[in-house]
């Protein structure tokens, strides 16, 4: 099996961690492996916990990884990081000293032709990250209402013609199903007016992102694990997250600014020094992002930011 992956902003992430080499760790998003080899690399007696819901991910590293997970230090385990809690309790892990999610989705599902997640290959419209479950884009685009669809186009495609596109999907099942992506980029083609598409990239693009959150259900799975992740990581502990689109980093820029800031109080309440702060603080104040060598090299890069947080 081949799984070429280029893992962006590799070091910076795995740098905000601040790995101990007896600690244990968490990566959310194991994908091609490359994070979770630049952890394993730093342990000496720690432990290595690495999630991935795609069973290609999970197959492909328990070869890379073999004598790592022979010994014990690394476990992969085949599930959505919105189980982060469940799963590592069944292990009896209660506590971790940090976290690492690359919100990237994996070159290997664009690349797979048949996976049905780029506009680039004709295949049968899936797009799901993991295959057991039933939901596909294919019953997205031929099932849900018209309502529906242009929630899905408008909030995760921030589209800006949903609802054109939304109203000529529902024009086109009517003679029959929309079964593949190139049957889907004919139709995206069609909705939208003829200047628009001659500029701002591929004209499918947004479209095929916001079947591929609502598949998936992306942002309510991010919102979940991080909700979890935070309370999981030990005093000191870090979270660091590579984020690729903008909904993304809305969303975890909030949730780690709530977490940073300080409670507002009434005024003239009498507090002590230090009783009210923040438990957690800020690693980056802006984001990181990657360098020009590295978007030079990968193009897909270049919408890549980075946060980190720590539990004081």
């Amino acid at each position: 099996m081949t799984f070429e992956h280029v893992t962006v902003l590799l070091h910076e992430a795995i740098e905000l961690l601040d790995i101990k080499p007896d600690g244990i760790y968490v990566d959310a998003t194991l994908g091609g492996g490359g994070h979770t080899g630049e952890i394993l690399k730093q342990l000496t007696t720690g432990k290595l916990y690495s999630f991935d819901q795609d069973d290609t991910a999970i197959q492909y590293n328990m070869t890379r990884y073999a004598d790592d997970i022979a010994q014990g230090k690394l476990v992969l385990i085949h599930q959505n990081f919105r189980t982060l809690t469940s799963a590592l309790a069944t292990r009896n892990i209660q506590n971790v000293d940090g976290i690492v999610y690359d919100l990237g989705v994996s070159s290997v599902q664009f690349d797979d032709g048949q996976r049905g997640f780029s506009y680039n290959y004709d295949a049968e419209l899936d797009m799901r990250m993991d295959q057991r479950q039933t939901l596909t884009a294919k019953t997205i685009v031929n099932e849900w209402s018209f309502n529906e669809l242009l929630r899905v186009l408008s909030r995760y495609g921030e589209d800006r013609f949903p609802k054109q596109i939304a109203r000529k999907i529902e024009q086109h099942r009517e003679n029959g199903p929309i079964n593949t992506t190139f049957e889907l980029v004919d139709i995206i083609k069609e909705a939208i007016p003829a200047p628009a598409r001659r500029k701002g990239g591929h004209p499918a693009k947004r479209t095929f992102q916001a079947l591929r959150i609502a598949v998936n259900d992306e942002l309510g799975a991010l919102e979940d694990s991080l909700t979890q992740a935070l309370d999981l990581i030990d005093h000191n502990g870090r979270i660091s997250v590579i984020t690729f689109q903008s909904l993304e980093d809305r969303l975890v820029k909030q949730m780690f600014r709530e977490k940073t800031s300080a409670p507002e109080l009434p005024a003239g309440l009498p507090v002590l020094p230090g009783q009210f702060e923040a438990e957690y603080d800020a690693l980056t104040r802006k984001p990181i992002l990657p360098s020009a060598a590295e978007m030079s090299t990968n193009h897909r890069s270049e919408s890549a930011k980075l946060r980190g947080i720590r539990r004081k």
